[in-house]
Protein backbone atom coordinates (compact mmCIF):
# COMPACT_ATOMS: atom_id res chain seq x y z
CA UNK A 1 0.00 0.00 0.00
CA UNK A 2 2.77 2.46 0.89
CA UNK A 3 4.47 2.02 -2.49
CA UNK A 4 1.19 2.65 -4.29
CA UNK A 5 0.49 5.67 -2.09
CA UNK A 6 3.87 7.19 -2.98
CA UNK A 7 3.18 6.67 -6.68
CA UNK A 8 -0.20 8.38 -6.32
CA UNK A 9 1.35 11.27 -4.40
CA UNK A 10 3.88 11.88 -7.17
CA UNK A 11 1.29 11.65 -9.93
CA UNK A 12 -1.12 14.03 -8.20
CA UNK A 13 1.62 16.50 -7.27
CA UNK A 14 2.64 16.70 -10.94
CA UNK A 15 -0.96 17.01 -12.15
CA UNK A 16 -1.72 19.83 -9.70
CA UNK A 17 1.51 21.66 -10.53
CA UNK A 18 0.71 21.42 -14.24
CA UNK A 19 -2.85 22.69 -13.66
CA UNK A 20 -1.69 25.67 -11.60
CA UNK A 21 1.06 26.43 -14.13
CA UNK A 22 -1.67 27.06 -16.70
CA UNK A 23 -3.00 29.94 -14.58
CA UNK A 24 -1.82 33.52 -15.30
CA UNK A 25 1.35 34.09 -13.32
CA UNK A 26 1.16 36.25 -10.20
CA UNK A 27 0.43 36.21 -6.50
CA UNK A 28 -2.84 34.33 -6.89
CA UNK A 29 -1.27 31.43 -8.81
CA UNK A 30 1.64 31.38 -6.37
CA UNK A 31 -0.76 31.04 -3.44
CA UNK A 32 -2.70 28.29 -5.23
CA UNK A 33 0.47 26.32 -5.86
CA UNK A 34 1.63 26.81 -2.27
CA UNK A 35 -1.69 25.54 -0.92
CA UNK A 36 -1.55 22.33 -2.95
CA UNK A 37 1.93 21.24 -1.83
CA UNK A 38 2.23 18.30 0.55
CA UNK A 39 -0.43 16.39 2.40
CA UNK A 40 -1.17 12.69 2.87
CA UNK A 41 -3.16 12.44 -0.42
CA UNK A 42 -5.50 9.87 1.11
CA UNK A 43 -8.44 11.22 -0.85
CA UNK A 44 -6.50 10.98 -4.12
CA UNK A 45 -5.47 7.45 -3.21
CA UNK A 46 -9.13 6.54 -2.68
CA UNK A 47 -9.99 7.85 -6.14
CA UNK A 48 -7.19 5.90 -7.81
CA UNK A 49 -7.96 2.64 -5.98
CA UNK A 50 -11.70 3.00 -6.53
CA UNK A 51 -10.97 3.41 -10.22
CA UNK A 52 -8.63 0.42 -10.32
CA UNK A 53 -11.25 -1.82 -8.66
CA UNK A 54 -13.72 -0.80 -11.36
CA UNK A 55 -11.44 -1.32 -14.35
CA UNK A 56 -10.54 2.36 -14.85
CA UNK A 57 -6.88 3.05 -15.60
CA UNK A 58 -4.73 5.56 -13.73
CA UNK A 59 -4.63 8.15 -16.51
CA UNK A 60 -8.43 8.36 -16.61
CA UNK A 61 -8.65 8.60 -12.82
CA UNK A 62 -5.82 11.11 -12.35
CA UNK A 63 -7.80 14.30 -13.17
CA UNK A 64 -10.44 13.19 -10.64
CA UNK A 65 -7.80 12.58 -7.98
CA UNK A 66 -6.27 16.00 -8.69
CA UNK A 67 -9.71 17.62 -8.53
CA UNK A 68 -10.38 16.10 -5.11
CA UNK A 69 -7.03 17.36 -3.80
CA UNK A 70 -7.56 20.85 -5.26
CA UNK A 71 -10.94 21.01 -3.54
CA UNK A 72 -9.46 19.71 -0.29
CA UNK A 73 -6.73 22.35 -0.47
CA UNK A 74 -9.34 25.09 -0.92
CA UNK A 75 -11.22 23.84 2.13
CA UNK A 76 -8.06 23.95 4.25
CA UNK A 77 -7.12 27.44 3.09
CA UNK A 78 -10.55 28.76 4.06
CA UNK A 79 -10.74 26.69 7.24
CA UNK A 80 -7.46 28.26 8.43
CA UNK A 81 -8.75 31.83 8.07
CA UNK A 82 -9.21 33.98 11.20
CA UNK A 83 -12.99 33.93 10.74
CA UNK A 84 -12.93 30.12 10.81
CA UNK A 85 -10.33 28.12 12.81
CA UNK A 86 -7.71 30.89 12.81
CA UNK A 87 -4.70 28.61 12.24
CA UNK A 88 -1.16 29.74 11.51
CA UNK A 89 0.40 26.40 10.53
CA UNK A 90 -0.64 23.91 7.84
CA UNK A 91 1.43 21.00 6.52
CA UNK A 92 4.38 22.37 8.45
CA UNK A 93 4.25 25.75 6.69
CA UNK A 94 2.66 29.13 7.49
CA UNK A 95 -0.97 29.19 6.40
CA UNK A 96 -1.79 30.98 3.16
CA UNK A 97 -3.34 34.04 4.79
CA UNK A 98 -0.15 34.58 6.80
CA UNK A 99 2.16 33.93 3.86
CA UNK A 100 0.22 36.46 1.75
CA UNK A 101 -2.97 38.05 3.09
CA UNK A 102 -6.52 37.12 4.06
CA UNK A 103 -7.83 38.47 0.76
CA UNK A 104 -5.34 36.42 -1.25
CA UNK A 105 -6.17 33.31 0.78
CA UNK A 106 -9.88 33.73 0.12
CA UNK A 107 -9.31 34.22 -3.59
CA UNK A 108 -6.83 31.33 -3.83
CA UNK A 109 -9.40 29.08 -2.20
CA UNK A 110 -12.09 30.28 -4.59
CA UNK A 111 -9.79 29.64 -7.56
CA UNK A 112 -8.86 26.14 -6.33
CA UNK A 113 -12.53 25.26 -6.00
CA UNK A 114 -13.16 26.38 -9.59
CA UNK A 115 -10.08 24.49 -10.76
CA UNK A 116 -11.41 21.30 -9.16
CA UNK A 117 -14.57 21.44 -11.25
CA UNK A 118 -12.57 22.29 -14.38
CA UNK A 119 -10.41 19.19 -13.87
CA UNK A 120 -13.53 17.01 -13.81
CA UNK A 121 -14.36 18.07 -17.38
CA UNK A 122 -11.23 16.40 -18.81
CA UNK A 123 -12.26 14.08 -21.66
CA UNK A 124 -9.69 11.48 -20.59
CA UNK A 125 -11.98 10.60 -17.67
CA UNK A 126 -14.68 9.09 -19.85
CA UNK A 127 -17.72 9.97 -21.89
CA UNK A 128 -19.79 13.07 -21.22
CA UNK A 129 -22.40 11.13 -19.25
CA UNK A 130 -19.78 9.82 -16.82
CA UNK A 131 -18.30 13.28 -16.38
CA UNK A 132 -21.69 14.90 -15.74
CA UNK A 133 -22.46 12.24 -13.14
CA UNK A 134 -19.11 12.87 -11.46
CA UNK A 135 -19.60 16.63 -11.40
CA UNK A 136 -23.10 16.29 -9.95
CA UNK A 137 -21.90 13.92 -7.22
CA UNK A 138 -18.93 16.18 -6.50
CA UNK A 139 -21.10 19.28 -6.14
CA UNK A 140 -23.41 17.41 -3.76
CA UNK A 141 -20.45 16.25 -1.67
CA UNK A 142 -18.72 19.59 -1.28
CA UNK A 143 -21.54 22.14 -1.12
CA UNK A 144 -24.33 23.11 1.24
CA UNK A 145 -25.49 19.50 1.54
CA UNK A 146 -22.01 18.15 2.27
CA UNK A 147 -18.65 19.57 3.29
CA UNK A 148 -19.65 23.23 3.59
CA UNK A 149 -22.69 22.27 5.66
CA UNK A 150 -20.41 20.26 7.93
CA UNK A 151 -18.10 23.22 8.38
CA UNK A 152 -21.05 25.41 9.33
CA UNK A 153 -22.29 22.84 11.84
CA UNK A 154 -18.77 22.51 13.26
CA UNK A 155 -18.58 26.25 13.92
CA UNK A 156 -21.97 26.16 15.64
CA UNK A 157 -20.79 23.28 17.83
CA UNK A 158 -17.95 25.40 19.24
CA UNK A 159 -20.50 27.37 21.23
CA UNK A 160 -22.74 24.44 22.13
CA UNK A 161 -20.37 21.74 23.43
CA UNK A 162 -22.56 21.08 26.47
CA UNK A 163 -25.44 20.12 24.16
CA UNK A 164 -23.39 17.91 21.80
CA UNK A 165 -24.03 14.18 21.77
CA UNK A 166 -22.61 11.39 19.63
CA UNK A 167 -25.39 11.70 17.05
CA UNK A 168 -24.67 15.43 16.64
CA UNK A 169 -20.93 14.89 16.25
CA UNK A 170 -21.49 12.13 13.69
CA UNK A 171 -23.79 14.42 11.68
CA UNK A 172 -21.10 17.12 11.66
CA UNK A 173 -18.24 14.86 10.68
CA UNK A 174 -20.12 12.85 8.07
CA UNK A 175 -20.62 16.13 6.24
CA UNK A 176 -17.40 18.03 7.00
CA UNK A 177 -14.91 15.20 6.49
CA UNK A 178 -16.90 12.22 5.29
CA UNK A 179 -18.69 13.64 2.25
CA UNK A 180 -15.53 14.31 0.22
CA UNK A 181 -14.01 10.98 1.30
CA UNK A 182 -17.21 9.24 0.17
CA UNK A 183 -17.03 10.92 -3.22
CA UNK A 184 -13.38 9.95 -3.61
CA UNK A 185 -14.02 6.33 -2.74
CA UNK A 186 -16.98 5.98 -5.11
CA UNK A 187 -15.58 7.99 -8.04
CA UNK A 188 -14.31 4.92 -9.89
CA UNK A 189 -17.68 3.21 -9.66
CA UNK A 190 -19.41 6.37 -10.91
CA UNK A 191 -17.10 6.56 -13.95
CA UNK A 192 -17.62 2.87 -14.71
CA UNK A 193 -21.38 2.94 -14.14
CA UNK A 194 -20.95 0.25 -11.48
CA UNK A 195 -22.66 -0.23 -8.11
CA UNK A 196 -20.99 2.22 -5.67
CA UNK A 197 -22.68 0.92 -2.51
CA UNK A 198 -19.90 -1.33 -1.14
CA UNK A 199 -17.40 1.51 -1.55
CA UNK A 200 -19.89 4.00 -0.12
CA UNK A 201 -20.29 1.83 2.98
CA UNK A 202 -16.51 1.53 3.25
CA UNK A 203 -16.06 5.29 2.89
CA UNK A 204 -18.68 6.25 5.46
CA UNK A 205 -16.96 4.17 8.12
CA UNK A 206 -13.49 5.21 6.99
CA UNK A 207 -14.36 8.92 6.96
CA UNK A 208 -15.70 8.87 10.50
CA UNK A 209 -12.69 6.90 11.73
CA UNK A 210 -10.41 9.37 9.96
CA UNK A 211 -11.98 12.29 11.82
CA UNK A 212 -11.77 10.46 15.14
CA UNK A 213 -8.06 9.88 14.48
CA UNK A 214 -7.67 13.61 13.81
CA UNK A 215 -9.47 14.39 17.08
CA UNK A 216 -7.12 12.05 18.94
CA UNK A 217 -4.05 13.57 17.30
CA UNK A 218 -5.22 17.03 18.38
CA UNK A 219 -4.84 15.79 21.96
CA UNK A 220 -1.88 13.41 21.71
CA UNK A 221 -0.06 14.45 18.54
CA UNK A 222 3.28 16.15 18.09
CA UNK A 223 3.16 19.47 16.25
CA UNK A 224 6.34 18.75 14.31
CA UNK A 225 4.92 15.44 13.07
CA UNK A 226 1.39 16.63 12.30
CA UNK A 227 2.52 19.86 10.64
CA UNK A 228 -0.28 21.80 12.35
CA UNK A 229 -1.14 23.17 15.77
CA UNK A 230 -2.42 20.67 18.32
CA UNK A 231 -4.72 21.21 21.30
CA UNK A 232 -6.88 23.66 19.37
CA UNK A 233 -10.15 21.71 19.64
CA UNK A 234 -10.11 21.76 23.43
CA UNK A 235 -9.04 25.41 23.54
CA UNK A 236 -11.92 26.32 21.23
CA UNK A 237 -14.42 24.25 23.22
CA UNK A 238 -15.15 22.26 20.07
CA UNK A 239 -17.35 19.14 20.25
CA UNK A 240 -15.31 16.06 19.28
CA UNK A 241 -15.38 12.34 19.88
CA UNK A 242 -12.58 12.78 22.40
CA UNK A 243 -14.51 15.42 24.35
CA UNK A 244 -17.52 13.11 24.41
CA UNK A 245 -16.01 9.62 24.75
CA UNK A 246 -12.52 10.25 26.13
CA UNK A 247 -9.34 8.99 24.46
CA UNK A 248 -9.93 5.29 25.11
CA UNK A 249 -13.55 5.49 24.01
CA UNK A 250 -12.61 7.37 20.86
CA UNK A 251 -9.93 4.82 19.98
CA UNK A 252 -12.39 1.96 20.49
CA UNK A 253 -14.96 3.72 18.31
CA UNK A 254 -12.42 4.24 15.52
CA UNK A 255 -11.30 0.61 15.64
CA UNK A 256 -14.91 -0.59 15.39
CA UNK A 257 -15.54 1.66 12.40
CA UNK A 258 -12.44 0.38 10.61
CA UNK A 259 -13.64 -3.18 11.15
CA UNK A 260 -16.88 -2.26 9.43
CA UNK A 261 -14.99 -0.53 6.60
CA UNK A 262 -12.90 -3.64 5.99
CA UNK A 263 -15.99 -5.84 6.00
CA UNK A 264 -17.64 -3.64 3.36
CA UNK A 265 -14.85 -4.52 0.92
CA UNK A 266 -15.73 -8.23 0.89
CA UNK A 267 -17.26 -8.11 -2.64
CA UNK A 268 -13.86 -7.10 -4.06
CA UNK A 269 -11.87 -9.90 -2.43
CA UNK A 270 -8.08 -9.64 -2.51
CA UNK A 271 -8.20 -6.83 -5.09
CA UNK A 272 -9.17 -4.43 -2.29
CA UNK A 273 -6.03 -5.15 -0.26
CA UNK A 274 -4.71 -1.60 -0.60
CA UNK A 275 -7.97 -0.14 0.68
CA UNK A 276 -7.92 -2.51 3.66
CA UNK A 277 -4.37 -1.43 4.49
CA UNK A 278 -5.38 2.20 4.11
CA UNK A 279 -8.17 1.71 6.64
CA UNK A 280 -5.68 0.56 9.28
CA UNK A 281 -3.24 3.30 8.32
CA UNK A 282 -5.91 5.93 8.92
CA UNK A 283 -6.22 5.13 12.63
CA UNK A 284 -2.59 4.19 13.26
CA UNK A 285 -1.00 7.29 11.68
CA UNK A 286 0.80 9.98 13.67
CA UNK A 287 0.25 12.83 11.20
Amino acid sequence: MQDRLEVVKAMVAEALADAVARMPRGELADAMGYATVGGKRIRAFLVMESARLNGIDDQAALPVAAAVEALHAYSLVHDDLPAMDDDDLRRGMPTVHLQWSEATAILAGDALQALAFELLTDEVIGDSGARVSLIAAFAQAVGASGMVRGQALDIQAETAIEAADEKTIIRIQEAKTGALIEFAATAGAIIAGADPEPLRDYARNLGLAFQIADDILDVTGDEAATGKRVGKDDAAGKATFVSLLGLDGARAKADKLIGRAEAALAPYGDAAGNLRELARFVIERDT
